[in-house]
C-alpha cells in the first residue's frame, strides 16, 4: 500500500520507502495545511510550525515525523488530542552536535577565530588575543544531561576539567556513575566557566538564560549553544557580552534564524555557526531512513521506535 506523506523541507529525507511525497513552499502553517490535504503523514524539520490550528483541520493525518530531536515546533499535546502520533529520532546526530559544541567552546577558549582573522589581514601577532586562559583546570556546566550532553562531557575527558551538570529529570546518581556532579540551576550558573546549552526549548526553558543569569556568571565564562535559540535571550546576552559580564559566546542556533540583523553577527568575541551542529553526510543518511522507517511503521499499524510522550516534560 502506498501512503501520501508531505516532506517540510526535501533535504530532510531522501525517500527509499516507497511513499509518495510533496514538498510545501513556503514553510508556513498555512502552506503546510494546504499540503496535507489527504495526507497520511507528515514529516518536519525544525523550521516547519505544526500548530494546533494545523492539526485540528488536517482530517486524515495520522502520524508527524520530527526529523530530528527537538519538538519544540510542533504541538505535542494538541497532535495527541487529534490521534495524532508524533515521532522524533533522539539519538540523532549525537557525534555530529556534541563534537561541534567542543568546537566552538575550543575556538572561544583558544580565539581561532580572531587569530585567523588577524593573520588573513597581514596582522601577525600573538598579542590580538590577550587575554587567553588555559582550559585544563576550569569548571564546565551543562545545562540539561541528554544524550549529547553525555557524549560532550565524555569528550570532554582528556582536558583536565571538572563537569557539573543541572537536569531536573535525571538523577544525582546517573550522573555520578559518569563522574558528574549534580546541581541546582544557581550553581551552574555561578561557578562555570565554560556553560554549554543542551536544554529542548520549553515553556520552562523559554529565555530561561537572561540578564539575571547572566549577572551571576564568571566575568570570563563563555556560554555555548547547540540545542535551541530560544533558551537564551539573545538581548540579555548581547548587553552581557558587551558589558564584560560574560567574556564570549559560541552559537549554533539562534531565535530567530537567521538572526538577521542581530548586534551579535559584528561582536568578535562570538563565533557563529548556521544550524549546522547536525550535518555529516553520514547523519543525514542515517536520519532519512530512521525517521521514514518510523513513520512507516505507524502507517502500517506497528508500533514505533520513538513515539513522543506529550506528558514527558523536557522531550
Amino acid at each position: 500500500m502506498t501512503y501520501r506523506v508531505v516532506l517540510s523541507d526535501q533535504k530532510t529525507i531522501d525517500v527509499e520507502t516507497g511513499l509518495e511525497v510533496q514538498t510545501p513552499s513556503p514553510r508556513t502553517p498555512e502552506a503546510v495545511l494546504d499540503a496535507l490535504e489527504g495526507a497520511d503523514g507528515l514529516i518536519v524539520d525544525a523550521a516547519t510550525p505544526v500548530t494546533a490550528e494545523v492539526l485540528e483541520r488536517a482530517a486524515s493525518l495520522r502520524v508527524i515525523g520530527r526529523a530530528g530531536i527537538g519538538v519544540d515546533n510542533v504541538d505535542v499535546v494538541a497532535a495527541a488530542a487529534n490521534d495524532v502520533v508524533v515521532l522524533n529520532v533522539p539519538d540523532y546526530a549525537i557525534e555530529e552536535v556534541s563534537t561541534h559544541a567542543l568546537a566552538l567552546l575550543l575556538a572561544c577558549v583558544r580565539k581561532v577565530p580572531l587569530y585567523d582573522r588577524e593573520v588573513k589581514n597581514g596582522h601577525w601577532s600573538w598579542e590580538d588575543g590577550r587575554p587567553l586562559h588555559r582550559l585544563q583546570g576550569k569548571t564546565v556546566g551543562l545545562l540539561a544531561y541528554g544524550a549529547i550532553a553525555r557524549r560532550f562531557a565524555e569528550k570532554l575527558a582528556g582536558f583536565g576539567v571538572e563537569v557539573i551538570a543541572h537536569d531536573p529529570y535525571v538523577s544525582s546518581e546517573a550522573m555520578a556513575d559518569a563522574g558528574i556532579e549534580k546541581v541546582d540551576r544557581e550553581t551552574l550558573l555561578e561557578t562555570s566557566d565554560v556553560l554549554s546549552v543542551h536544554a529542548p526549548l520549553t515553556d520552562e526553558t523559554e529565555n530561561s538564560l537572561d540578564a539575571e543569569a547572566f549577572g551571576t556568571m564568571p566575568e570570563d565564562a563563555i556560554v555555548v549553544n547547540t540545542a535551541r535559540g530560544g533558551v537564551i535571550d539573545s538581548d540579555a546576552l548581547e548587553e552581557a557580552l558587551s558589558s564584560g559580564a560574560i567574556a564570549a559566546a559560541g552559537l549554533d542556533v539562534f531565535d530567530p534564524e537567521p538572526p538577521e540583523d542581530s548586534p551579535l553577527l559584528d561582536r568578535e568575541n562570538v563565533v557563529l555557526t548556521p544550524h549546522t551542529a547536525w550535518y555529516s553526510e553520514e547523519s543525514r543518511r542515517e536520519l532519512s531512513r530512521s525517521i521514514a522507517g518510523d513513520v512507516l511503521r505507524v502507517l502500517n499499524g506497528e508500533e514505533p521506535n520513538s513515539p513522543v510522550d506529550p506528558d514527558s516534560g523536557w522531550f
